[in-house]
């Protein structure tokens, strides 16, 4: 299998994704998400509409692994 380069301000905007679910999960049912939420959905855009997806043949596969990425090394 052909390993992916991700760019770091990529990796960095999928770790604080991860991070932010993470402490959605975390929060007591009742407890104010909104905030978390709305991070999640800005995360989530910023993502999604990083200049490394435009190059032809970036996949849904790539961006799955990307997903898993922040704990991995950086290359």
């Amino acid at each position: 299998m052909t390993s992916i380069h991700y760019p770091d301000d990529l990796l960095d905007l999928q770790a604080a994704w991860l991070r932010t679910y993470t402490d959605l999960a975390r929060q007591p049912i009742g407890a104010g998400t909104a905030a978390l939420r709305r991070r999640l959905i800005v995360l989530s855009c910023r993502i999604e509409a990083h200049p490394f997806w435009a190059v032809p043949g970036r996949s849904r596969a790539a961006r799955s692994s990307c997903a898993a990425a922040p704990g991995r090394a950086r290359g």
